[in-house]
């Protein structure tokens, strides 16, 4: 029997007040997400993660003092792990365990083969590409050597789709005591030089909520796709999700949000949506205000991992999407599975 080790990469996050301001250093010295050249991407790192300490550390404070996402994608783990009877791993880009200690329990369980399922459905440079590149910078230093595919993308995938749906409509259904509703499907935003030079992800995010709107069915759906967590001076995609609510607020419409690239609860959602735009909806007059909560260990969505890994251990290709073919406009961006 094959032996199998299944890698799931997240974000990571702090797990204690300690733990901030080197995982904000982390994040931004990483050069898919602060594009400068040395020295000047640690200096900015430092100063950014100095600067964002003690504001970071009261966003963690009203969730227990840290990041809940590494239990959280344990949880989902565990639960791929007794679909597929494969071994998981965790992989976390900015904090612990981070690549580097990952690939020496891969080397240890000496597996016959790796699958590397980034927990993105979207592809983005600055999230799927930045950590399959630690990843394989890590497995050439620590020379593992094993036959490897890679899950690029799932936008669309069903078992994703399905979970995420029937949230909202669950949450819809309520709102619709309270007029009707407005679904904002919002995602972590990008900035727009990002983009411009060639980042699939709006366009992937665009690919989830039309699947979103046919599982859905609602007749003349009022629906917007919307970018949240903005920092720093650039232009970021928009429009952005707090402008989208006090839009709602104005309308005096209810509003359901769903967090299309998010699979499971962090900061992002926990406090930036759930606590902050809940506030926000409240002072901007909206009626009333939904958050779905993320598809999390749900059964559907860990069946349609299970699916993406079998779909990789059958596939040809070193590099496989959901769908079978490649989610990027040749005219826009390079697509990884054509890399491979």
């Amino acid at each position: 029997m094959t032996k199998t080790a299944v890698i799931l990469f997240n974000l990571g996050g702090p797990d204690r007040p300690e733990a901030v301001k080197p995982f904000l250093f982390n994040l931004f010295h990483d050069p898919a997400i602060m594009r400068m050249p040395q020295p000047f991407r640690f200096l900015i790192a430092l100063l950014i993660s100095s600067k964002r300490d003690k504001v970071a550390q009261d966003i963690y404070a009203k969730i227990g003092g840290g990041s809940p996402i590494l239990p959280n994608t344990e949880v989902q783990a565990r639960a791929l792990e007794q679909k597929t009877g494969t071994k998981c791993f965790v992989a976390m880009r900015y904090w612990h365990p981070f690549v580097d200690e990952v690939v020496e329990q891969v080397k240890a369980y000496a597996p016959d083969r790796i699958i590397l399922l980034p927990l993105y459905p979207q592809f983005s440079t600055t999230t799927t590409q930045s950590s399959l590149q630690s990843w394989h910078q890590a497995v050439a230093k620590a020379e593992l050597n094993v036959p490897t595919k890679t899950i690029c993308c799932y936008p669309q995938e069903a078992g994703f789709i399905g979970v995420l749906a029937a949230k909202i409509l669950t949450s819809y259904q309520a709102a619709l005591r309270h007029g009707k509703p407005r679904i904002l499907f919002s995602a972590h935003g990008l900035p727009e030089k990002i983009v411009n030079a060639g980042d699939p992800y709006p366009l992937h995010c665009q690919q989830t909520v039309d699947a979103l709107c046919g599982a859905l069915n609602i007749e003349n759906l009022d629906s917007v796709l919307c970018y949240q967590s903005r920092v720093g001076p650039l232009k970021w995609i928009g429009p952005s999700t707090d402008d989208e609510i006090r839009r709602a607020g104005a309308d005096k419409i209810p509003v359901v949000i769903a967090p299309i690239a998010f699979v499971s609860e962090h900061s992002e959602t926990l406090v930036e949506i759930d606590m902050e735009y809940r506030h926000l909806a409240a002072e901007s007059g909206v009626p009333h205000f939904a958050y779905t909560g993320a598809v999390a260990d749900d059964p559907r969505f860990i069946d349609g991992l299970a699916n993406l890994v079998r779909m990789a251990s059958i596939s040809t290709e070193a590099c496989v999407s959901a769908s079978g073919k490649r989610n990027c406009p040749a005219e826009i961006c390079s697509c990884p599975m054509e890399a491979d």
